[in-house]
């Protein structure tokens, strides 16, 4: 039941996971938290599938954590009449607000406010950069432009600007109603498309919360001012999404695995949460095997630090979602065992303010020092979990909460298998020997086996670890 999988895997839902058959064997196979798309399908196919998703994790016994990703700001250009044009590289083409179809000389514009966004020099990017172009002249109401790099442009496609600097605020009115759709289907998480500061993540919050919603919230890093603002932006989420594609268009594809290295260590050191995302297996869209780029790719994310891998369009639409799932557990696996965990550097410079992460930071130093099988949270509210799950030690985390809300949370933490414990006990020692129970019955201990468990007292309130035992499996306490 419990995968030693350290690593967690996100799956995009879509037309290639719809079916309920797939999405069991999706799930089975490994997947902790779903995303849902809301680019992509109305709010009533997502709150269904949401749906789907909890009824068999709930006959499987499992917990899967579902994500709201907002669509965001997505600067498009309109349609053609053809639905595609073919552009070489010299051609001139006007981007023109008033355009109903396009032609081969000009489209549309869904951004209206890219006229005072650009000057004439700048490069922009069509289409995640497979077609660029420079602005020769700005209109009130028109781009001219010419191609530099030429290609097939068909309809609805993105712009970025190389080096960033569009105006457009992250939440768009289509946002604000669909975190409304999210709280209202109870998501997990909230994934907040092109931030670009701390105020676009703070104002996705407050709407959240004025709905009613507890998800945590996830701020996707693909413009490039967030990318200098990445300290501020990490400090009021709850993690980031290394949002590879996007990014790589306006940093440049060079910067980027180095990018992903530093956001993913400075998220653990501020403990926030990761997902590595954008064409870590794109091959098995149409290949029942991945790269050995591919391959290495996932790994490096694993040996980066990241909680969580992403799928997107492998499982959304393509031919082969359960066996891109299977690969990448597997991969993930061999990964997470590798690890060597340097501890003591892992605790230079850290200062604890509270009691419960203390207790957290104990528990890891002992797990690593002593021959400890699990280390045992018996969380409330998950953030013990969360701290333990910040520095590797190769110990797995068994975090036992009565909290539905929590356990789907902990579903992103690296390392954390969380576990429904309903405290049927207010007394220390009888709660103790029934977690024991528990992990023996999940087949995660054996008699013998040394555990820490970390709990608080007054046993039951929130936020308030203040206690670790260090016991042996079958020794009564």
């Amino acid at each position: 039941m419990f995968s030693p999988r350290a690593t967690k895997i996100v799956a995009t839902l879509g037309p290639a996971s719809a079916d309920p058959v797939v999405l069991e064997r999706m799930i089975s196979a490994g997947v902790n938290v779903v995303r849902m798309n809301f680019s992509h399908g109305s709010a009533a196919q997502h709150a269904e599938a949401a749906q789907h998703v909890r009824d068999i994790a709930a006959r499987l016994g499992r917990d899967v954590g579902v994500l709201a990703d907002l669509q965001g700001p997505k600067i498009r250009i309109g349609r053609f009449a053809q639905g595609r044009v073919e552009l070489a590289a010299g051609d001139a083409f006007t981007f023109d607000v008033d355009c109903e179809l396009g032609d081969r000389t000009r489209v549309g514009l869904d951004y209206r406010e890219l006229v005072d966004d650009v000057a004439p020099g700048d490069v922009l990017l069509l289409d995640d950069g497979r077609i660029t172009m420079r602005v020769e002249r700005v209109g009130s109401r028109t781009i001219e432009a010419t191609v530099l790099g030429g290609g097939v442009l068909s309809d609805r496609k993105g712009i970025n600007r190389r080096g960033g600097g569009l105006s457009a605020p992250a939440l768009t009115a289509k946002d604000v109603e669909d975190i409304r759709h999210a709280v209202a289907m109870e998501a997990d998480f909230l994934a907040v498309s092109f931030p670009r500061n701390a105020s676009d993540i703070y104002m996705a919050r407050e709407l959240m919360r004025a709905a009613g919603g507890r998800m945590l919230v996830i701020a996707k890093i693909e413009r490039y001012e967030a990318v200098d603002r990445l300290d501020e932006i990490l400090r009021a989420s709850d993690g980031i999404m290394v949002a590879r594609g996007d990014l790589a268009v306006e940093v440049g594809d060079a910067a980027v695995p180095a990018l992903q290295k530093r956001m993913i260590r400075m998220a653990r050191d501020l403990n926030r949460l990761t997902i590595t995302a954008t064409q870590m297996m794109e091959s098995m869209i149409s290949s029942p095997v991945p790269t050995r780029a591919e391959v290495s790719d996932v790994a490096n994310a694993v040996l980066d630090g990241t909680d969580a891998v992403m799928l997107s369009g492998e499982t959304a639409a393509g031919s082969y979602p359960v066996e891109t799932v299977e690969a990448m557990a597997r991969v993930c696996l061999e990964a997470d065992q590798s690890q060597s965990v340097p501890m003591a550097s892992a605790f230079q410079g850290r200062t604890f303010t509270h009691v419960d992460q203390s207790i957290a930071m104990s528990a890891l130093f002992v797990a690593h020092h002593m021959k400890i099988k699990a280390i045992v949270a018996l969380t409330q509210s998950g953030a013990t979990a969360l701290w333990m799950s910040r520095i590797d030690s190769g110990v797995p985390i068994y975090a036992l909460t009565s909290e539905e809300g929590t356990r789907r949370r902990m579903c992103l933490y690296r390392e954390v298998h969380p576990i429904l414990f309903p405290y049927r006990s207010h007394e220390r020692e009888a709660l103790l020997l029934e977690a024991e129970q528990k992990l023996l019955e999940a087949g995660v201990v054996a008699r013998g086996d040394l555990l820490i468990i970390t709990i608080g007292e007054p046993i039951g309130k929130a936020g308030g670890t203040n206690t670790l035992k260090i016991v042996r499996v079958g020794e009564h306490h």
